[in-house]
């Protein structure tokens, strides 16, 4: 059977925050930006060109400072740079890149992770320092994972190191595919029997929620600590009930993918750039977290030995996905096809189709001609739908 590479981020607080560690934040922010700006002068996206061109003077001046700092440092640079770039082609940065922030890349030659003592081993300019961190049961799934690097991050509630997890998950051979549609509001799976599953997510409703009582407090209170402080407490409490949803969504889709064996789900990677709707409805797709629900999705499969494959998102809801004809509206959410008299809601399609693209790309013969599932004469309604409701408050 074949084995892929699972990656997780855990967070770890260090219980105290010990000297000189804002000097080594200072120091490492400082050496970035040089090199942000060396690579915008002179166009650098390669992290070795810029390492050969700048490293020796970096050396130079900065010697007490362990060197991989400054390897990290150009892997850093040059990923926002790039980043930069990308933005600007779009119209989206102007002047010059500038990083700001309170956060040091650490590779496996800057930093010891102990799990079983509760430290982990930075190394500094005067010497290693062992750091305490604050113990969670959810550190300890990762005890016989292999360590990455880490970012140390310093913010208004302390100082934290995020460690990248790895791991070898032996991947079965799907038996069939479940299609997920994502939808701002619901998740809808085509299952391989027939049948199809509605989640009812409320999703719109929370983030909306969260919007409003954000643009409440940004025109009542202009400037100020306590608008910066009601603006993160309220951000945080959002990405906290969608967090908790994200991951009871993943459960139960899991849950039901485990008899098959695999699921589809679309590459939704480019979809913000093609979005070109209404202010309102781009300013709501923009701030739905789709892909992020995806990555949940994908490493709690994986970690079931489910296979998840992403498919082209083109025509998934317009397609007829009994005999291949154009869809058209018939009121509501329906889609209605004239070639063959199929009639679905949007949402079914969408996940139906999805699940044969999953089939084909597994070498499966998915004729335009299949049979219809087996509800009936080619027509899905949403009674046909089994709906969970899932009310996360």
């Amino acid at each position: 059977m074949p084995f892929e590479t699972i990656k997780l981020t855990a967070k770890f607080k260090l219980k105290e925050i010990p000297n000189g560690l804002d000097g080594l934040f200072l120091t490492y922010r400082e050496i970035v930006n040089f090199l942000i700006s060396y690579a915008f002068e002179n166009n650098v996206t390669s992290f070795k060109r810029l390492k050969k061109e700048t490293y020796k003077s970096l050396r130079r001046e900065y010697s007490e400072l362990p060197s991989h700092y400054l390897y990290t440092a150009c892997q850093m640079a040059t990923s926002i740079y790039k980043s930069y770039r990308k933005r600007r082609r779009k119209g989206k940065a102007m002047g010059e890149p500038l990083f700001k922030k309170d956060v040091i890349m650490l590779d496996d030659h800057l930093f010891k992770l102990d799990l079983e003592n509760r430290v982990i081993k930075i190394s500094t300019p005067k010497g290693r320092l062992v750091l305490e961190f604050y113990p969670s049961k959810h550190h300890e799934k990762f005890r016989d994972w292999r360590v990455g690097q880490a970012w140390l991050v310093k913010n208004s509630k302390g100082v934290f190191i995020n460690v990248v997890f790895s791991k070898e998950i032996e991947i079965g051979e799907p038996k069939a595919f479940i299609g997920i549609d994502l939808n701002e509001n619901n998740v809808t799976l085509s299952l391989p029997n027939g049948e199809f599953v509605q989640i009812i997510t409320h999703e719109k409703e929370i983030r909306t929620g969260y919007f409003v009582k954000r643009r409440k407090i940004q025109k009542k209170l202009r400037a100020g600590k306590k608008r910066k402080e009601l603006l993160e407490k309220y951000g945080e409490r959002e990405r906290n009930r969608l967090n908790d949803l994200y991951h009871k969504l993943a459960n139960k889709i899991v849950e039901l993918a485990e008899k098959y064996g695999g699921i589809a789900l679309e590459d939704l990677t480019e979809i913000r750039d093609s979005i070109r709707y209404s202010a309102e409805m781009n300013g709501r797709l923009h701030r739905w977290s789709f892909r992020k629900l995806q990555s949940i999705i994908e490493y709690k499969a994986k970690l079931k030995g489910i296979k998840v494959v992403f498919v082209n998102p083109a025509y998934t809801s317009s397609l007829c996905p009994v005999c291949g004809g154009k869809l058209s509206p018939n009121g509501g959410r329906v889609l209605n096809c004239s070639n063959c008299g199929f009639e679905a809601d949007r949402d079914v399609v969408g996940s139906w189709n999805i699940r044969l693209k999953a089939l084909k790309m597994w070498g499966v013969s998915v004729p335009p001609e299949s049979p219809t599932m087996k509800m009936g004469v080619g027509k899905v309604s949403r009674n046909d739908i089994y709906k969970l409701y899932a009310s996360y408050g």
